[in-house]
């Protein structure tokens, strides 16, 4: 038989499997002439589910036979042996797969196609239950002992319930393969297995042309007159969000929240602001443009054309005014500092004259516009709502040039704390108070299970094992929360809920 004929039908018993039909599955599995260990593997793992214990053992003997560094098959057949209740080769076999391990705390196979890590602290749990069985208690203590100082994940909680289990003298139910996982044939050389035609058929068409003798691979075409000299421009500009306008000067941007454009892009203004900036899209990128350097941009279904019969995108005419001047900002802006980028919003409470930044130092950093001099519970209130957390919980404090920090209070006199104002910019830090982050963690936490990078802006990015703070369910796919001092939206399917003794 050869290597196709094999994967053809490791493939079509792994299709029987994932369908329920255990029993077709194994069928076909036995029926392939030149097995590997993988097959031998699934052959061992199917008989465990029929309960099958001789069959099992006989076909992960040969699958070991056929591959003697398999640590998985050595796990696998020392359940088999528990199972029969061999134990002292079940613990032999255990030892046999943590020595396999090579002193690395996991093997991930699902490169090799089977979906499941053989963790070292799990090998470990199944071998004290194994001393454990042989009356062996202080040696099954041992061993989970290592285990914990091997355990990788929080979710490996059965090993504490095992060592609680030893201490008492009561055993334990062991560590199993889960039964729905199978190894699978390379999903690279299963899609070679179907026929390709690279070539094709040659067809032999004839004109269209009639009373034309032409035959070959491609017709004529008939001809028509009074073809224009040049293709027309486009007619219709695809309809986007927004209303299109055509940018007449550069613009340069000064701030992260602003855009920059240059003469002649079509931008897509979403709104515009009555200090003349407006909010457009261009190039899937949102930002802010002043107004005045913009013109609406009028979509007709017939192409301009001077009236000696030339385009007028041949070449842009030159800007009909004068470039304008930059416009003002609004004043009393408060700018949230992700990142190190700074994102605005819009406040009329004051004008520029009268208002410093503070800048506050949390696990991430924040800027509110104040008028200085405010008083000690308006200067809380303001920082503790930006924050998103209850004045009680924080502490501020500040730093004079000739001393170190010093703690803001009731008692604290403002005045001080406003003297440090320097180029219109205040520096404060704040902390928890004792006690509080205990009382905190009442809020959702996530722990992310796989890497996500952002595509967006929106998005937020974060590592595999990042603590993520659940914000709000924008729906059941996506969720907003808050990770290394950003703020965005990611999918739900990336994370999962944080145990309470976990957070």
């Amino acid at each position: 038989m050869t290597f196709v004929n094999t994967l053809k039908q490791w493939d079509e018993a792994v299709a029987c499997f994932e369908r329920g039909d255990s029993a077709a599955a194994l069928g076909t599995f036995l029926n392939i002439q030149e097995k590997n260990s993988k097959i031998f593997f699934n052959i061992g793992c199917l008989h465990l589910i029929n309960k099958n214990l001789d069959a099992a053992e006989k076909a992960l003997d040969s699958c070991i036979g056929k591959d003697e560094h398999l640590a998985v098959a050595f796990f696998q057949r020392g359940l088999t042996f528990y199972k029969k209740e061999r134990f002292e080769e079940s613990f032999a076999d255990f030892q046999h797969a943590f020595k396999e391990l090579r002193g690395n705390q996991l093997i991930d196979y699902k490169p090799l196609g089977l979906r499941y890590k053989l963790y070292a602290c799990e090998v470990l749990h199944n071998m004290a239950l194994a001393h454990a069985q042989l009356g062996q208690w202080e040696k099954a203590k041992e061993n989970l002992l290592t285990a914990l100082n091997l355990r990788t994940e929080a979710k490996l909680s059965h090993i504490d319930r095992g060592l609680e289990c030893i201490l008492k003298q009561k055993l334990f139910e062991p560590v199993k393969v889960p039964a729905k996982v199978l190894f699978k044939p390379n999903k690279n050389y299963v899609a070679e297995l179907e026929k390709k035609d690279y070539l094709g058929k040659a067809k032999v068409v004839s004109s269209i042309v009639f009373q034309d003798e032409f035959s070959g691979f491609a017709p004529l075409q008939p001809q028509v007159e009074d073809v224009p000299t040049r293709p027309k421009a486009p007619e219709v500009l695809r309809a986007l969000e927004g209303e299109p306008h055509t940018v007449l000067f550069e613009f340069v941007p000064e701030t992260s929240d602003e855009l920059a454009v240059v003469p002649g892009n079509i931008v897509f203004v979403l709104n515009k602001g009555s200090d003349n900036w407006a909010s457009v899209i261009f190039n899937e990128r949102r930002g802010l443009v002043p107004y005045n350097f913009l013109e609406r941009l009028e979509i007709t279904l017939s192409s301009k054309q001077d009236q000696d019969g030339t385009d007028k995108d041949d070449i842009p005419a030159p800007p009909r005014r004068e470039p304008p001047i930059r416009p003002q900002r609004n004043s009393g802006k408060d700018i949230l500092c992700k990142n190190g980028m700074e994102v605005s919003c819009q406040s009329e409470e004051f004008s520029d004259s009268s208002l410093c930044v503070v800048k506050v130092h949390f696990t991430y950093t924040i800027a509110i516009c104040m008028v200085p001099g405010l008083p000690y519970t308006t200067t809380l209130e303001k920082i503790s709502n930006k924050l998103g957390l209850p004045s009680t919980a924080i502490t501020l404090s500040y730093a004079q040039i000739d001393s170190g920090k010093k703690v803001i209070d009731e008692n604290t006199r403002m005045e001080d704390v406003w003297s440090c104002v320097h180029n219109g910019r205040l520096t404060l830090w704040c902390d928890l108070k004792e006690g509080m982050s205990e009382q905190l963690q009442s809020q959702t936490h996530l722990m992310a299970l796989h890497s996500y990078e952002s595509s967006t802006p929106e998005d937020l990015d974060f590592h595999q094992g990042d603590t993520i703070l659940l914000l709000s369910k924008v729906n059941e796919d996506w969720f907003e929360g808050q990770c290394n001092g950003k703020i965005g939206i990611f999918p739900s399917s990336f994370v999962e809920e944080v145990p309470m003794k976990e957070k």
